[in-house]
């Protein structure tokens, strides 16, 4: 269907007819039919762009006039080549100004369109389409000399083998990407190739160039790299030694199918148990706090901007960011139109409602969630959105991990063996064997080298520093030098009663005529790192509290008492998105989000007060602000608890309802638990209303429910 409608509505140069002038558009029709003008001419018809404005000379040709043809009369004139992704546009904006029935006909007639012109058009490819580029064998003979001189250096000691290895891996990365550039360059574009990949129907580039370009580095079983490249396409066939490093992905590409399609089932599965409570309970929470998304940020996740706030509810006002002139207002929900207010005004940061900072005491609202995907429209009361990020994340894993047969191992393509279970250790929250080194301060890093250990030293900002006073002379000072206060202590004290007090808890520094305070706490933190680690950071520069500092992935758990719960949000979002985009898998972030909030949902009691918890219970985070609100009401102590990251799987074993529990893992104990604590389910999300047999309280049995 795609490849149809990519093929009529393409413009060709050089067409029969070309430059014609038509007075309407049956008449261009009717030349089409006579043989005067192609399919693909460009010609020139007199015709009304939407349905409000006058008739104008457009150019065009017969295809789009027969594409337009099957959409409704109303809807404004589609003049472009359609894609998979325009046709989806053309899709969306159907459903939006025309609703699901006239939507369902238009589709059938697109459906006969693109199958009948697929068939006019007779596109079929052989070996003869696919040209080996010219400029080949230059550039892999330019990358061997490159890769002597790096073995010749290493022979000479200047080198590592380790920083042989790399060199070399990047020197036929390098000459892989410029022979994937020209590949796509030296192509027909009218031809079949050219249109089956750049319509979206089928293929991709990186397989494309495997067979007319150079097969590339592939990946060993191990997920290491081996060094010595295929250099040869399927079209000019592999040599013996090749097809042997070949065989390596081929077979990592069979074995990887059998084996992780049930990891991403098994995934799925544990997505849905931890998020299948998270259901639309409120229009609105009324929460100020929102998530900040900016054009940098989107652009490193090979996302635009504008694509990642659509169908967002707006947390703060958007202003110009020269004039501070107001574009869009808080509460205000973006749309095509927004979107475009914002791109066209060049704003680079803008601040959505999110479900992480979502205030409803269960599920979440509306409002913080934006748009119901489906329909494009801000989702209703009473939606499960939890079982729909569940879903969302785990089928394009599960289509992820059969999708590596295409490929077959080469490498650099970042094939989701090495994503998928990425994606699962973040989820689960596990501890890394080699993690990454983040800071535990706001400081100056210094690198040392110590028998073949790197030293790395933050040394804290003098922000920390506070001038209290800059003339003691009349004043008595209460405290001696290097004594330890707490904020609020008077400090000095003149003879009209003015105090001096301190702004933090620290230590003050009584020095000759003024009075200075430090923040107590570390003022240096050391860590020690092998020799051969990669280090993000240099001697002198600034870091910021729980900063990435050398390579590799971050301990969530470390990261999360560092520097908190928005910084564990943040990287597990972009994190996530980073695999599945560098996939061409498109996931929303209120997918992600959704799972981060329930891996965040909990508390472990510390001090009951007068409640009936016990020391040590890991409850949900919701029912403990619900108590803490009714013993304050009554004039009781509020119990006190600290914040926990869970795993997907802990966080689904520790919920309210023991029978969703039981019903996921662990039976026997669940219940027995339950049994032991006098447990009372009050049936409020999906599995256990199930597992009863009642209405589960989603879409119009919710409102019963509530």
């Amino acid at each position: 269907i795609v490849l149809g409608c990519y093929y009529i509505t393409k413009i060709k140069e050089g067409e029969k007819g070309e430059n014609k002038a038509f007075g309407d558009p049956k008449e261009a029709i009717l030349a089409y039919e006579n043989e005067i003008i192609t399919l693909k001419s460009k010609i020139r018809v007199r015709l009304s762009l939407t349905k409000d404005s006058e008739p104008e000379l457009v150019e065009t040709c017969v295809g789009r006039i027969f594409f337009n043809n099957i959409l409704p009369e109303e809807m404004s004139y589609v003049n472009k080549i359609l894609d998979k992704k325009e046709i989806s546009n053309v899709i969306s904006q159907c459903i939006r100004e025309f609703g699901d029935e006239v939507t369902v006909k238009m589709l059938d007639q697109l459906k006969s369109l693109g199958f009948k012109y697929l068939t006019v058009a007779g596109i079929s490819w052989g070996m003869d389409d696919l040209q080996v580029p010219k400029e080949k064998k230059g550039l892999l003979d330019k990358a061997s000399k490159e890769v002597e001189e790096v073995r010749q250096q290493y022979k000479a000691g200047f080198l590592t083998d380790d920083e042989r290895y790399i060199k070399t891996i990047e020197v036929w990365s390098k000459v892989k990407e410029e022979i994937t550039k020209i590949s796509s360059k030296i192509l027909d574009e009218h031809g079949p190739v050219y249109s089956m990949v750049e319509s979206g129907a089928r293929g991709s580039w990186p397989q494309i160039v495997q067979m007319m370009g150079m097969r590339g580095l592939m990946a060993a079983p191990s997920g290491k790299t081996i060094e010595l490249p295929v250099r040869d396409s399927f079209k000019e066939g592999l040599g013996v030694l090749e097809y042997f490093i070949s065989t390596h992905g081929a077979r990592k590409g069979l074995s990887d199918t059998a084996l992780r399609t049930a990891n991403a089932g098994y995934l799925t599965r544990r997505l849905v148990d931890v998020s299948q409570d998270v259901i639309i309970y409120d229009d609105d929470c009324h929460t100020k706090e929102g998530l900040e998304i900016t054009k940098e940020g989107s652009e490193i996740l090979n996302q635009d901007m504008s694509s990642r706030i659509m169908g967002r509810v707006l947390s703060q006002t958007v202003k110009h960011p020269e004039n501070g002139k107001v574009l869009l207002r808080a509460g205000d929900t973006i749309d095509e139109v927004a979107a475009d207010i914002i791109v066209k005004n060049e704003v680079k940061v803008v601040y959505i409602r999110s479900v992480l900072t979502c205030r409803s005491i269960r599920g979440v609202c509306s409002k913080c969630y934006g748009w119901d995907l489906g329909s494009r429209l801000l989702v209703k009361v009473g939606e499960a959105v939890g079982v729909v990020a569940a879903e969302s994340i785990g089928e394009p894993g599960t289509q992820l991990t059969m999708r590596t047969f295409h490929t077959g191992g080469v490498a650099g393509d970042g094939d989701i063996t090495q994503g998928l279970p990425r994606v699962e250790e973040l989820f689960e929250a596990r501890g890394i064997k080699k993690p990454a080194l983040i800071s535990e301060m706001d400081g100056i890093v210094d690198v040392e080298e110590d028998n073949g250990k790197k030293i790395v030293r933050v040394v804290a900002k003098n922000i920390e520093k506070a001038d209290l006073e800059k003339d003691t002379t009349d004043m008595q000072v209460k405290v001696k030098d290097r004594t330890v206060v707490e904020k609020g202590d008077v400090i000095a004290k003149n003879k009209h009663g003015r105090e001096v007090k301190a702004p933090f808890a620290g230590i003050v520094k009584v020095l000759k005529g003024k009075l200075e305070m430090f923040k107590e706490g570390n003022y240096e933190k050391k860590y020690i790192m092998p020799g051969n680690a990669v280090l993000w950071v240099k001697k002198g520069d600034l870091v910021a509290k729980g900063q990435q500092m050398s390579e590799g992935s971050i301990d969530l758990q470390s990261l999360f008492k560092t520097a908190g719960r928005q910084a564990v949000q943040e990287y597990v979002l972009k994190e996530v998105q980073f695999i599945y985009s560098s996939q061409g898998q498109d996931v929303n972030d209120k997918h992600v989000e959704i799972i981060v909030r329930q891996m965040l949902s909990k508390v472990k009691v510390k001090d009951i007060g007068d409640s009936h918890f016990l020391a040590g219970d890991v409850i949900d985070r919701a029912q403990f602000i619900r108590v803490v609100d009714e013993l304050k009401k009554e004039g009781k102590k509020p119990p006190t608890a600290e914040a926990l990251l869970l795993g997907i799987t802990k966080a689904s074993l520790s919920t309210e309802s023991f029978l969703s529990a039981a019903s996921f893992q662990e039976t026997a104990r669940v219940l027995i638990d339950a049994a032991i604590a006098g447990k009372v389910d009050h049936l409020r999300s999906l599995k256990e209303n199930v597992i009863i047999g009642k209405l589960i309280p989603v879409g119009s049995a919710f409102r019963k429910a509530k």
